[in-house]
C-alpha cells in the first residue's frame, strides 16, 4: 500500500509538459482574414462558380466566423483557396530580428517636433527607421514600399505626440514596447509567405501614442519579384 502511495506522489509531482501551441485554425480571426475570404468569394461570384445566393451566405457565415479555420470552409471547395500553398507547415515570424541582421544605427531619422512628418508612397526604407514625435504627428507609411529587406526595424518614440505605422496586409508585423501614460499598439500580423518581409516596431509613447497595424487592401507586390529574381539568379549558376 506505501509503494503505490509513493507511485502516485511521483506522478503529481512529475513535470508537465508544456501545452503545445494552437494550430493556425484554431487562431482568432482577423479583419485582414476575413477580407482576404471575402475577395475570394467576390472573385468566385465573378466567375461563376457560385450563384448569388450562395455568395451572400457565404458572406454572412464569413462575417460571423471568429476562428481561421472556420473562415476556411467557406473556400474551401473554390481553386483560389489553394493557389500558393504549400505542403509543408507554414513557419511564423520570429518575434525579434535575426543577431546581426538589424545595423545599431538608423538607416533614417524621421522627427517631428512642433510639426509632423511623413513617409509613404514608393520608398525604400532601410534595415532601421528611427520615428520621433515631440508634441508632434509622424506617419509612416509602407503599404506601397519597396521592401529590399526582409527584416525592417522601426524605432518609434512618442512624447506628447503620435506616431502612427501602416504596412501591407501580406507582410508580418510584431511587436516590443509599452506607454507611460500614453498607448503603444501593435497589431500581429503573420504573412502566408515565409519569405514576405517582416516589419519590428520597438518604442515607448510617453504621455503619446504609438500605433502600428495593416492597412486594408494594400499588399506588397515587391517580394514576389525578389524571390523570382533569386531563383533565376540560382538557376543560372547551374546552366
Amino acid at each position: 500500500m506505501d509503494l503505490e502511495k509513493q507511485v502516485d506522489l511521483q506522478k503529481r509531482n512529475e513535470p508537465r509538459a508544456a501545452a503545445a501551441p494552437a494550430p493556425v485554425a484554431e487562431l482568432r480571426a482577423s479583419d485582414a482574414d476575413r477580407d482576404r475570404v471575402a475577395d475570394i468569394l467576390r472573385e468566385a461570384l465573378a466567375e461563376g462558380r457560385l450563384t448569388a445566393e450562395e455568395h451572400a451566405e457565404r458572406v454572412e457565415g464569413v462575417l460571423n466566423a471568429k476562428t481561421v479555420g472556420e473562415l476556411e470552409v467557406f473556400i474551401k471547395d473554390l481553386p483560389a483557396a489553394h493557389q500558393g500553398r504549400s505542403t509543408s507547415e507554414h513557419t511564423f515570424a520570429p518575434h525579434r530580428p535575426v543577431a546581426g541582421a538589424i545595423p545599431p544605427v538608423a538607416d533614417e531619422n524621421v522627427v517631428a517636433v512642433f510639426s509632423a512628418a511623413t513617409r509613404k508612397g514608393r520608398w525604400r526604407p532601410g534595415r532601421r527607421l528611427h520615428a520621433y514625435a515631440v508634441f508632434g504627428n509622424v506617419e509612416i507609411d509602407l503599404s506601397e514600399a519597396i521592401f529590399e529587406y526582409q527584416q525592417v526595424v522601426i524605432k518609434a518614440v512618442s512624447v506628447f505626440g503620435d506616431v502612427q505605422i501602416r504596412v501591407p496586409e501580406n507582410v508580418s508585423l510584431r511587436g516590443t514596447g509599452g506607454g507611460v501614460l500614453g498607448n503603444f499598439e501593435v497589431r500581429p500580423l503573420d504573412a502566408a509567405d515565409s519569405e514576405a518581409p517582416v516589419v519590428y516596431i520597438d518604442g515607448w509613447a510617453v504621455l503619446g501614442n504609438v500605433e502600428a497595424r495593416p492597412k486594408r487592401g494594400r499588399l506588397v507586390a515587391d517580394i514576389l519579384d525578389r524571390v523570382q529574381r533569386k531563383a533565376e539568379k540560382h538557376l543560372r549558376k547551374h546552366l
